[in-house]
């Protein structure tokens, strides 16, 4: 795990990274510090007008509603505002956005919710907006399986063996060796892109009040599930690393003192069961994938999927902001904070 520092960062300046070698580490922090950097000043031309003149005008937007921010209002039709020309990647067309929902910039008032959310960098173009639909994936499964009842979520309890994967078989023994206790749980929505979330804390426990830091978690999605896994294990660890070492600079002093939430302890606890994860999927690159998860998608009807250039053509890498409006959103301080997809499980299941 290594941290990244951006000192006139104008969100958060310290960004974590983590990888099977330090290599990578160093390389992830440097992309996640380097994701914030631009998006505190988007490199993108804008054009003030309003969702009303737009539409006269024939072009497509979306104003982005369920980002808004708690107690701000929405945008009116009549309003102008900064947009910015993103592109709908299930139908290939053009598609207007407000460029304040990409800022992160906390220097300033804003009415969007400010996240990372969708936020992504890659050496290609593509393999930034890949990683970046993955995370909204992500997101929205962890948010879906959250609103389950505690016996569902878990019963999805995975044992690492279903993986049958040296790497994570291996991760899985350092973790152990380390007087640690991880358990795996699939979370996989009807979207059917594999998505794993971890849970990881002291194996050994007094009794169900130990604090909030001592027990993280990690998610990760991806077409093939042992890299699924992989994604959240790591997580896990390096979000473990990050209250130890006390590197992150939106950490405040009352999260070290509360208590985990009940919940979260049993989860420790749960029985991990052998079962038949989702088969990995047959393709290999970073085109190949992102087809497949957009397909996945598309066969979903959740639409549009808008990807947003956010960094500079000059510049050695690419970075995107992913708009995917249909999918459900972590928590934040937003004026909604569920979405159709998140209401109908809730009253549905």
């Amino acid at each position: 795990m290594w941290c990244a520092y951006v000192p006139n960062g104008r969100s958060v300046a310290i960004a974590q990274g983590k990888g099977l070698t330090d290599d990578d580490a160093k390389a992830s922090a440097v992309m996640e510090a380097l994701e914030r950097v631009v998006a505190n000043r988007p490199a993108v031309p804008t054009l003030r007008t309003s969702a009303r003149d737009l539409r006269a005008a024939g072009f497509a937007f979306d104003t982005l509603a369920c980002l808004i921010g708690r107690h701000e209002g929405d945008i009116r039709l009549d309003e102008p505002v900064d947009w910015a020309l993103g592109k709908d990647l299930l139908t290939d067309r053009e598609i207007y956005v407000p460029v304040d929902a990409a800022l992160l910039d906390r220097t300033r008032r804003n009415r969007f919710w400010m996240s990372s959310d969708g936020l992504a960098s890659g050496n290609t173009p593509q393999e930034a907006v890949l990683h970046a639909v993955l995370e909204r994936i992500e997101r929205d499964a962890y948010c879906l399986w959250q609103i389950g009842s505690e016996a569902d979520r878990l019963a999805r309890c995975i044992d690492p063996v279903s993986f049958n994967d040296p790497l994570v078989d291996e991760l899985g023994s350092k973790i152990e060796a380390a007087g640690l206790a991880m358990r795996l749980f699939d979370m996989t929505s009807d979207i059917a892109v594999p998505c794993v979330t971890a849970v990881l804390g002291p194996s050994k426990r007094r009794d169900s009040n130990i604090r909030f830091v001592e027990v993280t978690g990690g998610s990760g999605a991806h077409p093939s599930p042992v890299r699924a896994a992989v994604r959240a294990m790591t997580e896990a660890v390096q979000s473990r690393i990050t209250y130890i070492s006390g590197a992150r600079d939106d950490l405040s002093q009352d999260v070290f003192q509360r208590l985990a939430p009940p919940e979260t302890v049993r989860a420790l606890d749960a029985m991990p069961v052998v079962c038949n994860v989702i088969a990995a999927s047959q393709r290999h690159g970073v085109g190949p994938h992102l087809d497949e998860v957009l397909n996945a998608l598309r066969e979903r009807e959740i639409a549009p999927v808008i990807a947003l250039p956010l960094s500079d053509r000059a510049l050695p890498f690419h970075v995107v902001k992913v708009f995917i409006p249909g999918l459900e959103n972590p928590e934040g301080a937003r004026a909604r904070r569920f979405g159709a997809r998140a209401i109908a499980k809730a009253v549905f299941s």
